[in-house]
């Protein structure tokens, strides 16, 4: 679609009268995904580094802030250490099987910033859609990264990706961020008890900078942080399937 008509497209849609929309539907049903393949997922990585330090919470997100080999030792242990193949083995298993947990946060976040378009009209939230996509590249850069690394630590080397790994790592945790306080601005439209836990949402992304700066002591921040927006966007497709179905109104109605 030429981009004049992609801008009658949207004028278009402005323009119209509030309707139930079934982007919350896939907005649901994507984020009923997330919830169950990130829950398993999480069991899929390794539960215990070797000597991590306690703010980085899950070995995972150590290893998304390792900037050097000792870092990478604390996560997976010394060569002596017994422990060191099977957290190799399991870190590798997580992040191959990750990739399908970006598609699926990407298209849930995504789904809901277009459903909150069609419900309020602001071409923000129209534009907020390429956020969460923008995060899931990164994420798929760093997991590229990742992949080196581990693959030069087991062959007892030092990889040159490990300088790259901090831009992707930032740039995903604060589109994400970004994303939610998108997310949380937009549900302050929908009324009182909306408007609250919008605001909560917003202000559970202010770790996220914490995290970033000094992650061996926040890190372990960065899931809960996210999962403010991530819970109330899931509430949101909740009650806009819910009204669609039920009454034939959109969520604004």
């Amino acid at each position: 679609m030429p981009l004049g008509g992609v801008q009658q497209w949207i004028e278009a849609e402005r323009a119209r009268p509030p309707a139930p929309t079934r982007a919350w539907y896939w907005t649901l049903a994507l984020g009923i995904a997330v919830l169950v393949f990130g829950a398993w997922l999480t069991q899929i990585f390794p539960q215990q580094g070797h000597a991590i330090a306690p703010g980085y919470g899950a070995p995972v997100l150590a290893l998304e802030f390792a900037g050097g080999q000792d870092d990478l030792e604390a996560i997976f242990g010394v060569e002596s250490d017994p422990q060191q193949v099977a957290r190799l083995a399991a870190m590798r298993t997580g992040n191959e099987r990750d990739y399908l947990y970006m598609l699926l946060y990407a298209g849930f976040l995504a789904c809901g910033c277009f459903a909150l378009w069609r419900e309020l009209r602001a071409r923000a939230l129209l534009a907020a859609t390429m956020l969460p996509a923008a995060a899931a590249l990164c994420d798929a850069y760093e997991n590229w990264l990742l992949f080196d690394i581990q693959a030069a630590f087991t062959a007892g080397d030092y990889s040159p990706a490990m300088a790259s790994l901090p831009y992707p790592v930032a740039a995903k945790f604060l589109l994400l961020a970004l994303t939610n306080v998108v997310i949380g601005a937009a549900a302050t439209q929908f009324g009182r008890w909306w408007a609250l836990f919008g605001t909560l949402a917003i202000l559970a992304a202010i770790p996220t900078v914490m995290a970033i700066i000094t992650p061996a002591a926040f890190a372990w921040m960065l899931i809960p942080s996210a999962a403010g927006g991530w819970l109330l966007l899931l509430a949101l497709a909740a009650a806009g399937s819910w009204r669609a179905i039920a009454r034939g109104q959109p969520l604004a109605g």
